[in-house]
Formats: structure tokens, sequence, C-alpha cells
């Protein structure tokens, strides 16, 4: 891993200094270049550079990718990663604190979203942490507790917001967690500065991250999927390139190839990969067997 990092390093210097020694000799000459973006023209190089390498075995995949997801920040948005309103854990502030309290203390996550009267009215996210210290300060009676007064102010980013530009505000703001909403407003999900940084380094688990069973390899060689899992992790895992331009989840891929909402057992072939739809729930694909095509 260190070695690979270090060539793509040194191959990079090189790359940069050969553009200007030519640069300088081409000017002496009398030849003009016309004017390129020195940044896009080096992420090429570096890009074709890591295939080649990659090809002749000296990056492994984990490198190749680390690399392309530095690259991939300013071409994603907080859209393609964001964790969608109907996978958002978030809590009703108008319930009973202690419901309240409960809620927050056994979810696995460290912030959680309020809101009152809809899922589009986000009125603050509360930390676990800041919950803890006011339950402490209480002597741990729940009815003594409001969740209002501990929560900080929600943070909105618009949906079309690039990773790069997200990952900034975050390091500039020191902040953590952002809602994300559309042109009109409206909750669309939600982003984590983890959220971006595994764009770059993959996965990161901890002691308390819950396993959810989104991929299931079988032993016959095919692969169970929910639907919801996003395509670029599935390419992640098993080093797939299944094309993420139009959709952002497996089922939304097979929604857009098949041009509708396919029936239960219904298959599909397409991009060298064979999908039947396993289950249905109402107008959403909940899971999907996908399998190589011989």
């Amino acid at each position: 891993m260190d070695n690979g990092w270090i060539v793509v390093a040194v191959l990079a210097i090189l790359i940069l200094l050969l553009v200007a020694v030519r640069t300088r000799l081409l000017a002496m000459f009398g030849y003009e270049l016309s004017r390129i973006e020195p940044q896009r023209s080096s992420e090429a190089e570096l890009r074709g550079a890591v295939d080649d390498f990659r090809r002749d075995g000296q990056v492994v995949r984990e490198d190749r990718d680390r690399i392309g997801g530095l690259f991939d920040l300013e071409e994603l948005e907080v859209s393609d990663i964001m964790v969608h309103r109907t996978n958002m854990r978030s809590v009703n502030a108008d319930n009973a604190p202690e419901a309240v309290v409960r809620e927050i203390l056994q979810s696995p996550h460290t912030r959680m979203p309020l809101w009152k009267g809809s899922l589009d009215n986000i009125v603050g996210v509360l930390h676990a942490k800041d919950l803890l210290r006011a339950l402490n300060e209480v002597g741990n009676d729940f009815s003594k507790i409001d969740v209002m007064k501990i929560a900080s102010k929600p943070w909105f980013v618009p949906d079309t917001t690039t990773l790069q530009e997200q990952l900034n505000a975050f390091l500039r703001r020191k902040a953590h967690f952002a809602v994300v909403v559309d042109e009109y407003g409206e909750v669309e999900g939600l982003v984590t500065l983890e959220d971006i940084i595994e764009e770059i380094v993959g996965e990161i688990a901890d002691e308390h991250d819950v396993d959810i069973q989104g991929v299931k390899q079988e032993a016959d060689g095919s692969v169970v999927v929910d639907g919801n899992v996003p395509i670029r992790d599935l390419n992640r895992a098993l080093d797939w390139n299944l094309p993420d331009e139009e959709a952002t989840t497996i089922a939304g891929l097979v929604i857009h190839e098949a041009q509708s909402i396919p029936e239960e057992k219904q298959a599909f072939t397409f991009h060298g990969k064979r999908f039947i739809v396993m289950k249905r729930d109402k107008n959403r694909i909940a899971r999907l067997r996908i399998r190589p095509v011989a």
C-alpha cells in the first residue's frame, strides 16, 4: 500500500516537471501552446498512471479507490452519497420527553435530527453527548429534559453542493452533520463528514456500527442486494462498474433501465449482469438478485 502511494506521488511530480520543461523548450523555438488547465491535465495523467500501475499489479485496488475518491470529490454532489430521508433516523420533538430521550439513547448515531409536524420541518439536531450532560444535571429525571433547549440549530445545504465544497464547509464550520434539501426546501436526507471521508478511504466501521445486511454473497455466485444499496458502494465492494449517472441506488438503476417499475420475478440483463426482482414493496424494489452473465 505504502509503495503504491510513493510511486504515484513521485510520478505526479515528474509529470509536472516534464510539462514545465516542455513548455519552456517550445517557447524558446517560437512555438506557443494553447492554454490548458494544469490541474485537469495532472488529474487525467494521474488517473491514467494509476490504471496502468493497477494493470501491472503495482497498485492494489484499495489504493486505486482512494486516489479515485479524491478526484471524484469535485464531480459528486451530496445527493449522491447522502442518507435518503426514507432511511434517515429522526425524532419527533413533540413526543413526551421520556420517549424522545430513550429513542436517542437507543440510536447507534451520535446526532439525531428533530422535527415537528412533518419531516420537512427539521427544528434542531441533538447530540447524544449534550443529552447525557443535561440528564446528569437534572439527576437523570427524563421529565425535566427540554430537548429543544439542548439541540443545536440545523444546518441546511443544497443537494447540488459538490463533495469538495461540502468537505470545505464542514472543516470551516467545524461541523459534522448537515440536512440536505432540494430546490424547494424540502428535506431529501442528511450528509455527514464521515460520509465524505468514506468516499475517499472506504467504509469506516467502529464498535457501535450496525451491521446492515444490504449485500449478501450466495453460494451459486449470485449476490442478493437490498434495493436501497447505493450503486457506488456496490461497485466498490465487488469491484463492479455499474453506471451511477442516472440513479443513486441499485433499485433506481433497474427502474431506469427497465423504464418501468418491475414486478416480482421479472428479470433483466444489462451492463453484463442479470437482475432478478425478488421482492417489491408497493412501488419500491426491496430486494434483487444479481448474477454475472455467462
